[in-house]
């Protein structure tokens, strides 16, 4: 069996394929598609990404959507994926669609309804003027989706690819025009894109092409019939996939017209009446209409006229609303009427011609009509107290006392209110029920939770029964005076101590009450835990579906059946809803799983009855996994918390088998029977439990307490057991002889019950793909399963070879052989096939078998070496990639795991370090994942759990579970396990210390730097703080931030960080973070080093030292720091050779300063800028008076400390108008210096830089730089702002320099650090760690790698404009202004998943070499250029250097 790295793991079925599926396909109309997502081998990717100048090539950009979309996860997930929207074609209207694109830009489609001997027209309309914008289209043919080039094309059409034609529009003023003309019979559909070429910018339709639909033409359909019944069939096909809507007369006429229309397009599409009546058969089947029948006669009878004359009785009887049984009732009343005429020597044609004329008799039973369903309306009135609210509102007058615990439980329609409360010492228990049966309280008290003691004679009421641990007492009828009312209620009363609740189930004509399916619990404690909470207005779920399952619960509550059948009624309003309806179905079947909500109360249900209705719900869910990719993950979810189920007999098995194990084994009483009546009664996935726990006691030598463990290990209680409408009182007691067969018959009644229970189970998946049938033993008679057609070759011999090892303790090659299995079927999920489930029940279980392995195999890790533990990372990390819908970044984690354990079998110098990064990157992926799971699914657990009284534990630890089920919690412990390992080998330590400042501070944790960004502490303050983005200011009174986040060295809250002297750390190991933590709210000592940090509490005396040590240092020369106010000097734009100190700040003055004295290797881009005082002459030109007052006010609301209003000055500065002054000298100045001029690619162009500029101006007043300056008490006023323009150079590296090492003060090294793309993402708030290295100064040719990038996000732009900000409060000695205000490019960089396997950066040392080698050099040529040490920031451009901007490194 190969190695599943060794396998190819960058082949096209690991990858998510979430794409254009059954919408645009990205390969059918010629959109250019990554070559990573294509099957291609590994050699071939290697070429690819060697040949490719830059991810540009592979993407679109600008606007665009990626090549191909995802479902979006996280913070960085691209834009969901959203069903097409078809430009339907009205025949009494040309308009077939009108949308609103972006911003101002409007669409317009018109059709012109061909008549006979003419041509289609399809008009296209776009209020976007420009030059180079391109239709990008084709036409679908014969409804198949694959896209063909017309003849008839419109002048200056190109072929694209001979995939697409691109037919340039023609402007006219504001707006463009394209008609296109049709003269193929055959094309039912236009669909297009458009691009504007110049700006490489796509307009699309929700992330997917515009889909026209073409009118069909008349003389097509003119002659052209279909048969009356197939139309009365279709016209009930679109009521039942409607919901079954009652209509009035017009809307029925309007669905039998549009039925007959679908048809006749069909045929004049080429289908036959035949196979159209075939084709309408088989969907009947799938709906489940018919009802399966064992006699031959009704089977004369064919089921689309049974189905006709079913929709006929339902019309006559006034269209109600049938329940399932009654839909049942009715096609089988149907069915008999027309076996009648069929009697009577009927042919069946003219029984046909009959149901068409509606002559055929038709008895319509009342019975059968629906009650009409009653409104629910919430009243406004206040609402009256109910008798048991009553009740206890006056015992509590009466008692007066202060309450424990008060809860009021809904029983059906009725409610129990129980009370508890303490008078005098003595714990006092009220229950009160408006219940009209009698009803018997069985009871216990505990001395911790969930405990059953039995409680003292002495406490129990009259009339009492004392059990074995427990006590059974009768509800007594009560009343008070003058309350016209009577309730059953029972006191008891608590004298002793120490007991601190009461566990009780209630009972009640042989049948257990329960809450919802465990013990109800009374808290004799005062701070008694809530036991549901109030989640606010259900923002961020799909709320009214969320209400929607609450108010249908208590019928869902009464069997399998019920629940799974409303699940199955919910699904398309899921759909409509989209991924967080999906999510609430989830939430709701979760909440199921795991005994949060009734099982079965009080009904009585075939095992058949519930496997039927997993059968339809699963059959939904497959259906929606081909034709909604992007729900995949979520349905997957889903289905494992839903058994397989199945039609007929298999579920009926359950029934009949548990007969033949007790006939068999001669064991008809006792425990067994018990099982019996309750597997008749009601069975649940518990049955799966209690099998096999009576397997192990078997298996234990008759051991009974290994039957318990195996119960209470899966969470079924004694009490559980009891709770059952038919009761387990008993414990199994079997006889020795009994053994062999017993063993041997649980064993075959187990593969019965997991082929209903759990469809995920791996024995019976595996049973269900590769076939079963069996025809004697008692077990699964007459079942026969056939296996899946199209197998790959050899994978049944693979699931043979799974099965036999699935218990293996050395689980390498189990391991191995499940990855194989899974990637072996992975091209059969994305593939209509109608044993979809099947695979997919298969996977899932594939899946959970190898997290079990996994977990199992942790002993085999003790003594492994780090290879070892690599090798099972990737495992699992393979394992995770394959269940997730947007598996991009793991994919390229698992590529990075490949070559880390290439390197490490190589012994190479840095394999530890590149390793290291590796695993920082997995992390990350995992929070992402993390992420999308707290986003996507808690709100809907914490809305959904409030609406049906959820446990609040369960709520709260909803989504920790969920990811506690998937492979990532196993995959986070290997990594926990593997870090210490590689910080070891590659002599990383503990701590990364980035701004090394000895300090003494009191500790205060904080989940995150940002939220406390603007507070100010009144003492010396070490801030623990678990999440650092990168780009926050530090709070006043801070010494110290350690973190366990990975910020960059050279990010802009690191290096505010060595400018304002505060000591800055990340600390890799927990047990440290734990112990610091410890100490919050005490004083400790920190004395970092380069490479650690030594910390210690402070007590006693030496607190005075070290708080006069502090004083000392805040001391300094901030008091000095001040701003002069900037004055318009006439002019709106300048050039370089014009920047001074009075005109622009120091960023424009030391780049036009390096023009022409840097080597010519170094590159500088050329530059113009607004200077000071242009946006104070821009405010008070007569355009902006409006703009200007309002800016007024809010100052003034500033001032009074209101900082909402720094967000709403933001927002006004946008609203400014440009003067014509600025712009034709900013035009001048940036023409005149070869720079390109955004407005001669048209006004909008211009409008984007105008709105950059403004944004730079608008930065004045973010946050972090309005506090940062009032902490030095800068005014605010005074602080002015050019704007330096700069064109941006498409970087494929982006770096920062500081020519003296910051960490450890030694000027004779350089330190920097080098992303992929452009800078941001190395300064501002992206995660990951840059590659960092130092270089000493006199041997540049060597520079040294500290760490590997472990950034999973890259940015990539078009050929652009950036306009600085340069504010004269940046670089000012004694304050570190730098990187508070906002540089804004014109066009907004695109986001893309990094693959560093094949970055030369990484993969070549040569070429690594090169780069680093001339960063540093051009480092040390600035350094000495200015004589001091330099903070510089530049971009790699096909092997070029290019220096953007530098500073004074402070």
């Amino acid at each position: 069996m190969s190695n599943s790295i060794g396998r190819d793991v960058l082949h096209q079925s690991l990858l998510c394929s979430t794409v254009f599926e059954h919408q645009s396909k990205r390969h059918s109309s010629g959109i250019p598609a990554n070559s990573l997502f294509q099957a291609v081998s590994i050699n071939q990717l290697a070429g690819a990404s060697a040949a490719r100048k830059s991810p540009l090539s592979t993407k679109f950009y600008g606007t665009s959507l990626n090549a191909r979309p995802k479902m979006a996860m996280g913070r960085h997930r691209p834009v969901l994926i959203t069903p097409r929207a078809v430009l339907a074609v009205d025949s009494a209207s040309e308009l077939a669609g009108k949308f609103n694109l972006e911003g101002n830009v409007e669409l317009q489609v018109t059709v012109g309804a061909p008549t006979p001997g003419s041509l289609t027209q399809v008009n296209i309309e776009i209020s976007y003027s420009s030059n180079s914008l391109l239709l990008h289209w084709g036409a679908i043919r014969d409804k198949k989706e694959k896209w063909v080039l017309p003849s008839r094309q419109p002048d200056g059409t190109k072929n694209y690819k001979n995939r697409a034609l691109r037919t340039p529009f023609v402007s006219s003023a504001s707006k463009s025009f394209i008609k296109i003309e049709i003269d193929d019979p055959a094309i039912v559909a236009v669909e297009f894109l458009i691009l504007d070429e110049a700006l490489n910018k796509w307009f699309k339709n929700n992330g997917a092409n515009f889909h026209v639909k073409l009118p069909i033409r008349e003389e097509l359909i003119q002659n052209v019939s279909v048969p009356e019944d197939l139309v009365q069939t279709q016209a009930y096909l679109r009521w039942e996939r409607k919901g079954k809507q009652i209509y009035t007369p017009e809307q029925e006429k309007e669905e039998y017209e549009a039925a007959r229309t679908e048809l006749l397009e069909e045929i004049v599409r080429g289908t036959s009446v035949e196979d159209l009546r075939a084709k309408l058969t088989n969907k009947n089947d799938r709906q489940e209409i018919k009802e399966s029948s064992s006699h031959g006669t009704k089977n004369a009878i064919p089921d689309d006229l049974v189905q006709i004359q079913s929709y006929i009785r339902w019309e006559r009887a006034g269209k109600p609303n049938y329940s399932a049984d009654q839909q049942l009732r009715e096609f089988e009343e149907a069915r008999k009427e027309l076996q009648s005429e069929l009697e009577k020597g009927i042919s069946l044609d003219e029984i046909r011609k009959k149901i068409t004329k509606g002559e055929i008799q038709t008895k319509i039973l009342n019975k059968h009509v629906a009650e009409p369903t009653e409104k629910k309306y919430i009243s406004v009135e206040p609402k009256a107290l109910t008798p048991v609210e009553l009740f206890v509102k006056a015992t509590e007058e009466q008692e007066g006392d202060s309450i424990l615990n008060k809860k009021i439980y809904k029983l059906a329609d009725k409610e129990l209110l129980v009370l508890a409360h303490k008078p005098g010492g003595k714990t006092k228990i009220h229950l009160v029920t408006d219940f009209k049966e009698p009803l018997i309280l069985h009871w216990a008290l505990s001395k911790k939770a969930g405990e059953w003691l039995a409680p003292p004679p002495s406490v129990m009421p009259a009339g009492s029964v004392s059990l074995s641990g427990a006590v059974e007492t009768k509800f007594t009828t009560s009343s008070l005076a003058d309350l016209p009312y009577q309730v059953q209620s029972i006191e008891i009363e608590i004298e002793e101590e120490g007991y601190v609740g009461m566990p009780f189930v209630l009972q009640s004509g042989g049948n257990w009450i329960k809450n919802k399916g465990s013990d109800f619990y009374v808290d004799f404690s005062y701070e008694s835990k809530q036991v549901q909470q109030d989640f606010g207005d259900g923002k961020g779920t799909a709320k009214a579906l969320l209400e929607k399952i609450a108010g249908l619960e208590i019928e869902a509550q009464k069997s399998f059946m019920h629940r799974f059948n409303i699940a199955a009624d919910l699904i398309q309003e899921a759909k409509e809803a989209g991924e967080l309806g999906f999510a609430g179905i989830l939430v709701w079947m979760r909440f199921m799983a795991t005994r949060q909500l009734i099982w079965n109360k009080n009904y009585n249900v075939k095992p058949r009855e519930i496997s039927k209705a997993q059968d339809r719900l699963t059959d939904l869910l497959q259906n929606v996994y081909i034709s909604n990719p992007e729900y995949r993950e979520i349905v997957r979810m889903i289905l494992s918390t839903v058994g397989r189920g199945g039609e007929g007999d298999v579920g009926q098995r359950i029934r009949d088998e548990i007969l033949v194990i007790q006939r068999n084994n001669n064991c008809k009483g006792g425990m067994m029977e018990e099982w019996h009546q309750k597997l008749h009664n009601n069975t649940s996935p518990d049955d799966v439990i209690i099998c096999q726990a009576l397997i192990d006691y078997i298996k234990s030598d008759f051991d009974i307490s290994a039957y318990w463990k195996t119960l209470n290990d899966n969470g079924i209680t004694k009490q559980r057991l009891l709770s059952y409408d038919r009761a387990i009182h008993s414990e199994p007691n079997f006889r020795r002889d009994q053994k062999d067969g017993l063993l041997r018959d649980l064993g075959n009644y187990m593969r019965t019950l997991k082929a209903v229970h759990s469809g995920a189970d791996l024995e019976s998946a595996i049973t269900n793909c590769l076939g079963y049938r069996s025809e004697g033993q008692g077990f699964m008679v007459g079942v026969q399963i056939n296996p899946i057609p199209n197998l790959p070759s050899g994978f049944p011999e693979l699931l043979q070879f799974v099965s036999e090892h699935v218990e293996d303790r050395n689980v390498e090659a189990l391991l191995e052989g499940l990855l194989e299995a899974r990637q072996e079927i992975r091209p059969l999920l994305f593939k209509h096939n109608d044993r979809l489930k099947d695979l997919l029940f298969l996977d899932i279980a594939l899946e959970s078998s190898v997290r079990t392995a996994i977990e199992r195999g942790y002993e085999e890790l003790n003594e492994a070496g780090p290879e070892k533990i690599m090798y099972f990372v990737s495992l699992i990390l393979e394992n995770l990639a394959l269940s997730s819908d947007d598996n991009e970044d793991l994919i390229y984690c698992l590529k990075g795991w490949s070559n880390a354990l290439s390197t490490s079998k190589s012994k190479s110098d840095n394999w530890a370090l590149f390793a290291k990064s590796v695993l920082d990157r997995t992390r990350l992926a995992l929070a992402s994942k993390a992420d999308w799971y707290q986003k996507v699914l808690q709100p809907s657990a914490e809305y959904l759990g409030t609406l049906l009284s959820v446990d609040k534990w369960a709520v709260d630890i909803f989504t920790e579970e969920m990811i506690r089920a998937g492979s990532a919690a196993a995959l986070s412990l290997l990594l926990n396990r593997l870090d210490p390992v590689l910080r070891k080998t590659a002599s990383l330590g503990s701590w990364q210390v980035i701004s090394p400042v000895e300090v003494f501070g009191y500790v205060a944790v904080v989940d995150e730097l940002l939220a406390v960004q603007d507070k100010s502490y009144d003492r010396p303050t070490i801030l623990l703080a678990r999440r650092v983005k990168g780009e926050e200011e530090i709070p006043d009174g801070t010494v110290a931030v350690l973190t366990a986040d990975m910020p960059d060295v050279l990010s802009h809250v690191s290096v505010r960080a060595r400018n304002c002297k505060v000591c800055f750390a990340t600390c890799f190991d927990p047990n440290i973070l734990a112990d610091l933590q410890s100490n919050e709210g005490k004083m400790l000592h920190l004395k970092p080093t380069s490479a650690d940090i030594a910390y210690s509490v402070v007590e006693g005396s030496e607190l005075q030292d070290s708080s006069s040590a502090n004083l000392k240092e805040e001391d300094g020369p901030s008091s000095s720091v001040a701003l002069v106010k900037k004055q318009f000097a006439g002019r709106y734009a300048i050039t370089s050779d014009e920047f001074t100190g009075e005109l622009v700040g120091a960023k424009s003055r030391n780049i036009a300063y390096l023009k022409g004295k840097v080597p010519s290797w170094i590159g500088i881009p050329t530059s113009v800028a607004l200077p000071f005082g242009v946006f104070e002459k821009v405010l008070s030109d007569d355009i902006n008076q409006a703009v200007a007052e309002k800016l007024q006010i809010l100052k003034q609301k500033l001032g009074e400390e209101d900082h909402s209003a720094l967000r709403e000055i933001r927002e006004t500065v946008l609203q400014m108008k440009a003067p014509n002054q600025l712009v034709q000298e900013l035009k001048t100045e940036m023409k005149s210096s070869g720079m390109p001029w955004p407005g001669d690619e048209g006004e909008q162009r211009w409008e984007q830089a105008w709105m950059a500029i403004k944004k730079v101006w608008a930065s004045k007043w973010n946050e972090r730089a309005f506090f940062s300056t009032r902490r030095v008490k800068l005014d605010h006023e005074y602080l002015c702002m050019a704007v330096l323009v700069q064109e941006i150079i498409n970087a494929d590296y982006a770096f920062v320099i500081h020519t003296t090492n910051p960490s450890s003060g030694d000027s004779s090294e350089i330190y920097a650090e080098v992303v992929k793309g452009l800078g941001e993402t190395l300064v501002g708030a992206y995660p990951g760690r840059a590659l960092s290295f130092v270089c000493k100064k006199n041997d540049l040719k060597s520079p040294r790698v500290l760490g590997y990038p472990s950034k999973p996000i890259g940015l990539f732009i078009r050929r652009s404009i950036i306009f600085r900000s340069d504010s004269n409060g940046e670089d000012l000695e004694g304050y570190a202004g730098a990187g508070l205000y906002d540089s804004v490019p014109m066009d907004e960089a695109e986001k893309v998943v990094l693959d560093y396997s094949s970055d030369h950066l990484i993969a070549d040392g040569h070429f690594q070499q090169s780069i680093l080698s001339s960063i540093a050099r051009a480092g040390c040529e600035i350094e000495e250029l200015f004589g001091s040490a330099q903070d510089i920031e530049g971009v790699v451009r096909d092997g070029k250097i290019y220096v953007v901007q530098t500073r004074p490194q402070m």
